[in-house]
């Protein structure tokens, strides 16, 4: 009889948060799929748990997720976990639920912290309606192209980002969005957990700077109303140029400017030459 795939949430910091029901599940399982194995040694030696581990990351997902549904159909039960947080989101680990799917295997979800919804619920933003939007690309190119699909997004937006990106992406956040609210959230629940409740113009300028360190998320407000209004010709002109500027070529960054402004592609690709 095949066995299950339990997908473990783990602590984003304060060990303090691991749920009873995980702990249990982790002493139970027969192996446990880690991100890092050393990270959950650590982990299992708070809790007092021996179990056998294999590594399950982004370069080696394809093998060892082979390796794990073979194991799981022959009877085994196996913990996914994550160095932190819920496995799966913005993590290799989506692509072994759908290969449990394609395969047949039953999943169970232990659910435990998540640096998005914490993040969102300190912020002090609309927490009604948000999207994830995990990290932004370190390729300029896709990075541009990304936020500027966001421009006229009306929920609240979350990003994950790595503290030597940060000053960059406070940059391009006020660039891309004007000014807007912003929470900058780091540390969560470790010693130094810090909510900065700033806006995009104010942390270009002051928090840019390679001071504020960290495990970050962002939390974005989403444009008003009067930010989703119709475009004005020089408005999708100035759109395609910073398409342009991130490397796309005129006659893409005219297309891509019309789809997301109503204009006809000819007409801004006529302003561009001119």
């Amino acid at each position: 009889m095949s066995g299950i795939l339990y997908v473990t949430g783990t602590p984003i910091g304060n060990l303090s948060d691991l749920s009873p029901r995980a702990a249990q599940t982790l002493s139970e399982v027969d192996f446990i799929a880690a991100e890092d194995t050393r990270v959950t040694l650590k982990l299992l030696n708070h809790l007092g748990i021996k179990k056998p581990m294999v590594s399950y990351f982004e370069h080696n997902k394809r093998e060892r997720g082979e390796m794990i549904c073979a194991r799981i159909e022959q009877g085994e039960n196996c913990a996914i976990v994550t160095d932190a947080g819920m496995p799966c989101i913005s993590d290799p680990g989506e692509d072994l639920i759908k290969l449990c799917e394609e395969r047949g295997i039953k999943t169970v979800v232990v659910p435990g912290p998540s640096a998005v919804i914490s993040a969102l619920a300190v912020s002090g933003l609309e927490t009604g309606r948000f999207t994830f939007e995990g990290f932004l690309s370190v390729n300029k190119k896709s990075r541009g192209e990304h936020l500027q699909s966001l421009r006229g997004e009306k929920r609240t937006m979350i990003f994950y980002e790595a503290p030597h990106k940060l000053p960059a992406t406070l940059k391009d956040l006020y660039e891309t969005f004007g000014d807007r609210r912003l929470s900058i959230v780091r540390e969560l629940t470790k010693v130094h957990e810090e909510v900065i409740r700033t806006t995009t113009k104010n942390a270009a300028e002051h928090l840019s700077d390679g001071s504020v360190r960290g495990e970050i998320v962002l939390v974005l407000e989403g444009a008003k109303e009067e930010e989703t209004q119709s475009y004005t010709l020089e408005a999708a002109v100035a759109l395609a140029e910073k398409l342009m500027e991130n490397g796309e070529k005129a006659t893409n960054a005219a297309k891509e400017a019309a789809a997301a402004t109503g204009f006809k592609k000819n007409e801004i690709y006529k302003e561009l030459l001119s």
